[in-house]
């Protein structure tokens, strides 16, 4: 029988999320991919320091205990010589990381198509708003972020916004035209009308399924963080009733800064759509931006 993903939750990620690489980015952007190249090659045998995308992966991947149910493929703008040490630091950290693309510098983003990947994380945003156009959950991930709490090593930890994020961003394009009062009250009005879906809404889709199937000792902690506030928070949560989703713990924040919020909950990743929540953010969990809704339209 030929080899198959489907049915498993697939991550691509970029070498730069999953590895520390910003001293090797220092070497490329200050010369060229060759003498990037030749640090890496002699830097092989060095595992690679990790990321901040690492713990989720780690996490991720212990869900495989018992049968194959996560798979993560690097999706790396890299060369194929800098692969060998991705590759190699992944073995170092015991990752069961067997599959990797490397484009020296062409943007991998098509090859999620034949992955049918669930989640994409680059610290390219090029990368990640092509990913976002073709459909796919897709965060650039920010290289600076802090690392994941090691205080819940059995429990994958996600915390999500709402508007432009889980779900569509009809009523933060209420609230960029008309203001505050007029979000509110169309939130009230609307707040038996469940949103549309978000760019993030089969990420969470797959994650409650592979919370469903028996694992061992491995569980999945989602969490709603939202500026929303009363009346507006109705919407959301008759929203992800109306899809048979459930969220673990929900922050209706309205308006308050999420980074503290966000320290205490500990999440293993952090998706937001505003720049200011995810810089906010990044100081106490690892972010990611989600370059998707009215808020970062690309003016031409």
């Amino acid at each position: 029988m030929p080899v198959s993903l489907v049915g498993q939750l697939v991550v691509a990620i970029s070498s730069r999320a999953l590895f520390d690489f910003e001293e090797e980015n220092q070497v490329f952007e200050a010369s060229d991919d060759r003498a990037y190249m030749q640090l890496q090659l002699e830097r092989v045998d060095s595992p690679a320091k990790p990321g901040v995308a690492f713990s989720l992966v780690n996490k991720l991947l212990a869900f495989n205990r018992d049968a194959a149910r996560v798979e993560v493929v690097i999706l790396s703008r890299n060369d194929p010589v800098s692969g060998m040490r991705v590759f190699r630091s992944a073995k170092h950290y015991g990752l069961p990381i067997q599959r990797g693309v490397f484009t020296r510098g062409q943007s991998p983003w098509r090859y999620l198509r034949p992955l049918s990947a669930n989640l994409f994380l680059s610290t390219n945003e090029a990368d990640v708003r092509s990913a976002l156009a073709a459909g796919v959950p897709a965060a650039r991930v920010y290289p600076d972020s802090a690392r994941a709490s090691s205080a819940h090593p059995n429990e994958v930890r996600i915390a999500f916004d709402g508007d432009a994020v889980l779900f569509s961003d009809e009523a933060e394009q209420v609230f960029q035209r008309d203001g505050l009062d007029a979000f509110q009250t169309h939130e009230r009005d609307q707040a038996q009308t469940p949103l549309a879906a978000g760019p993030f809404k089969p990420l969470l889709e797959a994650l409650q399924r592979l919370q469903s199937e028996p694992s061992q000792g491995m569980r999945i902690r989602t969490a709603l963080v939202t500026a929303r506030s009363a009346p507006a928070h109705e919407r959301a949560v008759r929203t992800l009733m109306g899809w048979r989703i459930e969220v673990d713990e929900a922050m209706f924040l309205g308006g308050l800064p999420k980074g503290e919020f966000l320290r205490e909950f500990e999440p293993d990743f952090f998706f937001d759509d505003q720049t200011g929540h995810i810089e906010n953010a990044a100081a106490h969990v690892p972010a990611g931006h989600v370059a998707a809704g009215v808020r970062n339209r690309v003016v031409e």
